[in-house]
């Protein structure tokens, strides 16, 4: 799989440079923030080179690298860390951090040489509390990985409504508006108005629209 992956990112990063040579080409990966505890550090750096060595590595020949982030895995000499009873839980059962994105932007660049675009970040989740409640201290997170150096072009949350989301079909929610799927209404969960006020913030005079 691997070969044939790479292969066709080949073929068509050539395609598209041949046509539109001034467009930046990349590849996308899911990166977890991986964190190891005292002895936890060969599975880790093992884990991180199997499953994204290859990947970034093919990336530093691209122009960006796009960075997908939801959660945080902990390891220690024996494998992965249980989490302590009662931590907030996504959909997918891992802990709900909000600074995983961090260390996954950082890493990437780090991996990889190019510049990095958050291709997605969210939390899949129920309870839309906890993701209103992460929104902030991620950008938080992100903007201090900027402020150490690494080159972030941009940042999308996901998602911005409910989806059909791969083999979970609708079980998983991870929209900041939820969705009729008869009548595809889209109704603003409290976290749209969170990520509202999270860009607001960060509006500068440069981005106010023109007056009419």
């Amino acid at each position: 799989m691997t070969e044939g992956m790479t292969r066709a990112h080949l073929a068509a990063k050539a395609a598209i440079e041949a046509r539109r040579p001034s467009l930046p080409v990349g590849l996308s990966i899911a990166i977890v923030d991986d964190v190891a505890l005292p002895g936890g550090e060969p599975l880790r750096d093992r884990k991180c080179a199997e499953v994204y060595g290859h990947w970034l590595d093919l990336a530093r020949a691209g122009d960006v690298v796009g960075v997908q982030n939801y959660e945080r895995l902990t390891y220690d000499a024996s494998g992965e860390v249980e989490l302590p009873p009662g931590t907030p839980v996504n959909e997918q059962g891992t802990a709900v951090e909000p600074d995983p994105l961090r260390w996954a932007v950082s890493y990437a660049f780090e991996r990889s040489g190019v510049p990095v675009f958050v291709t997605e970040y969210g939390v899949s989740a129920s309870d839309d509390t906890l993701r209103a409640g992460f929104i902030e201290p991620s950008l938080v997170g992100l903007a201090t990985a900027m402020a150490g150096g690494i080159p972030v072009l941009g940042y999308r949350h996901w998602s911005p409504m409910d989806n059909f989301e791969w083999i979970f079909g609708y079980s998983r929610h991870l929209g900041l508006h939820s969705v009729d799927f008869t009548t595809f209404e889209r109704f603003p969960k409290p976290s749209a108005a969170a990520y509202a006020a999270a860009v607001a913030a960060r509006r500068t005079p440069a981005d106010a629209p023109p007056t009419v």
